[in-house]
């Protein structure tokens, strides 16, 4: 199976995510004989262009026909009665159904009289099946998103001028990390932000990645400020660490009761932090206090950040970005003195360069047999050392 990262530092749309995704290999003529299931009216073009210098694959739906609008059950009806797999199908409708129901809360109205014009739901319909097509055609398991650049500024539509993002497009991206950067244009359209919603499994900062391809799709503007491209980087899955980053969060407390600190430590680790360590340091005014640190998964950041603020009395925390490298670790278990103990092993360039024995199953023995702790993980280490192939199980 592959991934698929979209870096949208110049936002995105519908028409740039077919573009990316056709860039990173499908053949046109595969993805319109794929598409002509739906036997809609329209023209599909693909073309190279250039944006701010680069190049970039163009893909333009001229749509054939204009009338009455289409409602969810209209386009539902069209989908489900297309030869499509179960999964472009199903993918499809829940881009459609998030869509239609931005547009009807942000409209006030009822979700199936919602309706997108003609030729908007037939542009709709190439972007949004086009997507779950390509994303089946290139065996992608896994789409992941940066956060949004939405742009700025204001944008003309039927219902007067509005800001940037418009009322759709803030709906749709709820819950999505987004910013504001460099360009005065509206650089999400509603077509695209349905789609990343719906499919992404994660918005992420740009993580550590292992490609072999790079799609680049184009918009339909030449932005002064910056090149209009939206970049999708492609590999294997099993290769993709989406989680690798880490942050330090670190909070200076003068206040707080030393029985809470202790309890937060075992919360902190509980809730995903990696490590969580106390230490002593002198405060303003010379004041004694003591400083938690955490080191946290991406993933976990906001979660940890929320329960330092619950858990003790601090009312600010500073957190930052890390490099972390880490041993290899696996963990093999010795019998000594009738006792079963875990050693835990770490590897440099698959060679034990660290061995423990481990603390709690050492303790639980020197108890049990009335022993000096040392004697027993020293017990332990020779077990280990003259039965190394013993069966390990590996950490992560």
């Amino acid at each position: 199976m592959r991934y698929v990262y979209l870096q949208a530092t110049a936002g995105l749309s519908g028409d740039m995510i077919l573009a990316a995704l056709l860039d990173l290999g499908v053949p046109p003529a595969t993805f319109r004989r794929r598409l002509a299931a739906l036997k809609l009216p329209v023209r599909i073009g693909i073309r190279d262009v250039r944006r701010g210098g680069l190049r970039g694959l163009k893909v333009d739906v001229e749509v054939r026909r204009h009338g009455h609008g289409r409602t969810w059950d209209d386009v539902s009806s069209l989908i489900r009665g297309a030869r499509l797999s179960p999964a472009v199908r199903d993918g499809s409708l829940a881009v459609f159904k998030r869509l239609f129901e931005a547009e009807a809360k942000v409209h006030g109205r009822a979700f199936r009289k919602t309706h997108l014009h003609e030729a908007g739901a037939d542009d709709a319909l190439v972007d949004i099946v086009g997507a779950c097509l390509l994303l089946e055609e290139l065996e992608v398991g896994a789409l992941y998103c940066s956060p949004l650049n939405v742009g700025s500024g204001w944008v003309e539509t039927s219902h007067g001028v509005l800001p940037v993002p418009p009322p759709a497009v803030a709906e749709l991206l709820k819950d999505a990390p987004v910013y504001s950067a460099h360009a005065s244009a509206e650089l999400v359209t509603p077509t695209g932000a349905a789609v990343v919603t719906s499919l992404a499994k994660a918005f992420l900062p740009f993580p550590e990645l292992v490609y072999d391809r790079i799609g680049y799709g184009a918009g339909g503007r030449e932005l002064p400020e910056l090149a209009n491209i939206l970049r999708a980087y492609a590999g294997d899955l099993s290769r993709f660490k989406p989680r690798k980053q880490v942050y330090v969060v670190e909070a200076a407390l003068d206040d707080a009761n030393p029985q809470l600190l202790a309890y937060f430590l075992e919360e902190a680790l509980r809730r995903g932090a990696l490590d969580a360590n106390l230490s002593p340091v002198v405060m303003k005014k010379n004041r004694l206090g003591t400083k938690l640190t955490l080191i946290v998964p991406a993933d976990k950041l906001e979660d940890l950040i929320a329960a330092v603020f619950k858990e003790t009395t601090t009312i600010g925390v500073r957190y930052f970005p890390v490099e972390r490298r880490v041993l290899e670790r696996d963990v093999g278990r010795v019998r000594t003195g009738g006792a079963e103990i875990a050693v835990k092993v770490s590897r440099l360039e698959g060679r034990p360069v660290s061995v423990q024995p481990e603390y709690d199953d050492c303790a639980k023995a020197a108890r049990a047999a009335g022993r000096p702790l040392k004697d027993v993980m020293r017990d332990a280490l020779k077990a280990y050392e003259s039965a190394p192939a013993t069966p390990r199980r590996r950490r992560g």
